[in-house]
């Protein structure tokens, strides 16, 4: 399966080899040709790799109360700091990074609510810049679980990712391991839960969006400490639009 986001891109690939395939038969010898035609082929067959949608379906113990990756790659930090977007106090953050070579297409961490979902431009530092999480351009989305537990996630653009999608509002409901958008080319998700969720994730773990699962949050109904009481989120809902583009530096 092949990830709708990449459908025009996929379409100039082609054509492009399909160029270099008809130059090829007008090369002088196979000396020629055959690097071109490995060009046309390799190139093709990259981007169709790169949006790669497999489906993935959550273990059932965990669509409750469990807390999924939101995106395929490798753990890159395990830190607890202060967040003051949405969740307003302590945090545990889940950095992870995605290669090229990784699955793109990103998942929704756990059932929920979204409460707040913002655009913010920025710069392209490498995805694994301790400062890429503040400094770069991305995505941010608030879900409270129906336990009360408020989740923060983060898609965010690397120094060569160019284009963030999502289709998640303020508003809308949603379930664990959902598909909701891709950052293209190499990118990073940042996950923050507060200090009371139990998580079971380490530094240089590979893990899978929508299936692995990273901790468990309370169940619903439970009661959550005061920093977890229902509040209007701090900023209000971005008029920007679901997708976002850069021009090159």
């Amino acid at each position: 399966m092949i990830a709708r986001e990449g459908y025009t891109i996929i379409a100039v690939v082609a054509g492009l080899a399909l160029l270099l395939g008809v130059g090829a038969l007008w090369a002088g010898s196979w000396l020629w040709r055959a690097p071109i035609l490995a060009l046309a082929v390799g190139g093709l067959a990259f981007t169709l790799y790169f949006f790669r949608d497999p489906e993935r379906i959550p273990p059932p113990d965990a669509r409750e109360n469990g807390l999924l990756a939101p995106a395929d790659g490798r753990v890159v930090e395990v830190v607890e700091e202060e967040e003051p977007l949405y969740l307003k106090g302590r945090a545990q953050r889940i950095s992870i990074f995605l290669s090229p070579l990784d699955v793109h297409v990103n998942r929704v961490p756990a059932r929920g609510v979204i409460e707040y979902a913002k655009y913010r431009p920025g710069n392209y530092l490498v995805a694994w810049h301790p400062k890429a999480s503040e400094k770069n351009e991305r995505s941010e989305f608030g879900l409270r679980h129906p336990s009360g537990t408020k989740i923060l996630f983060k898609q965010i653009a690397g120094a060569v990712a160019r284009r963030i999608e999502y289709d998640l509002v303020e508003g809308d409901t949603v379930e664990a391991g959902q598909r909701f958008g891709i950052v293209k080319f190499g990118s990073r998700m940042d996950l923050l839960v507060p200090p009371s969720v139990d998580l079971d994730v380490e530094e240089g773990q590979t893990v899978r969006a929508g299936t692995t699962v990273l901790g468990r949050l309370p169940a619903a109904g439970t009661a959550e400490s005061e920093s977890q009481v229902p509040g209007a989120a701090s900023e209000p809902a971005s008029t920007s639009p679901r997708s976002s583009s850069a021009s090159p530096s």
